[in-house]
């Protein structure tokens, strides 16, 4: 198995995606690892309004994306994580994740299974799935919720 030596992952403020950041910070911290924490936002509500948001939270504007980054930064910091960036991109969580991990040429993504198992989800695709499909790095798929 190879070295991790840039895990991203993603945060909407949920308690399921903060259950997949702290996976994600036991993995940095084990790999001694840079933790890469990433929020996507709408710039405005049209954007929102675009996209089919019924598995994650909405996120419009910098303001309460960076409150989430901050909320996940200091629960990575509990588990041992030590080496963490925080990023805020605008567009879907998919589009960001996946420039996310493009940016910073990461090892792996950290992913919640919220709304894989949804109806939605299963018609549209979900988070977890869409990243799993796009990605060019190792994906993990934490089991957040039950489905």
């Amino acid at each position: 198995m190879s070295q991790y030596t840039k895990i991203v992952v993603g945060t909407d403020g949920s308690k399921s995606s903060l259950l997949a950041v702290q996976r994600a910070a036991a993995i940095a911290a084990a790999f001694d690892a840079t933790l890469i924490i990433g929020c996507a936002y709408y710039e405005t509500k049209e954007d929102a309004n675009k996209t089919l948001r019924q598995d994650s939270v909405t996120v419009l504007g910098n303001d309460p994306a960076q409150e989430n980054l901050n909320k996940a930064a200091e629960a990575a910091k509990e588990i041992g994580a030590t080496k963490i960036d925080t990023v805020i991109k605008p567009g879907t969580p998919v589009e960001a994740l996946m420039a996310i991990v493009t940016d910073n040429d990461a090892d792996l993504l950290v992913v919640g299974n919220r709304g894989i198992n949804s109806l939605t989800g299963r018609l549209l695709g979900s988070v977890p799935a869409d990243v799993a499909r796009q990605s060019n790095c190792d994906v993990m798929i934490v089991h957040t919720v039950a489905g």
